[in-house]
């Protein structure tokens, strides 16, 4: 018997209804979602629409969303909850990441180490 392969990352009930709403507006396939070199901590969380994944992406479905993380990013978002969070301020997507070290006072980027094997 063969168990599970534990999810790259997760969603919130909040936040796959609504890229749920968002990818259904754009006729969109895909969540891709990754990290890119930025911002005064040194990274920043990057979330697009696309048709199709690309040939070395990790797909994860999860709560009616299709996923794709590209290979780059995956060591860094192993672990990651995606929150889609209402206040009366904002509405904003928050990642939860186990590999987060440190944040800009902004909030735009932070710091992330991969995440051991």
């Amino acid at each position: 018997m063969t168990r599970e392969r534990p999810k790259a990352l997760t969603l919130t009930d909040a936040a796959a209804e609504r890229v749920k709403a968002l990818m259904a507006g754009r006729g969109a396939g895909y969540l891709r979602v990754g990290v890119k070199n930025g911002g005064c901590a040194g990274m920043e969380y990057v979330m697009d629409y696309v048709a199709e994944p690309a040939p070395l992406d990790e797909r994860v479905d999860d709560k009616g969303v299709s996923i794709v993380v590209d290979s780059s990013s995956l060591l860094f978002l192993l672990g990651v909850q995606i929150d889609f969070e209402v206040t009366p301020l904002h509405s904003k997507f928050v990642f939860r990441n186990p590999n987060q070290t440190d944040a800009c006072g902004c909030g735009e980027s932070v710091t992330l180490v991969a995440a051991k094997a």
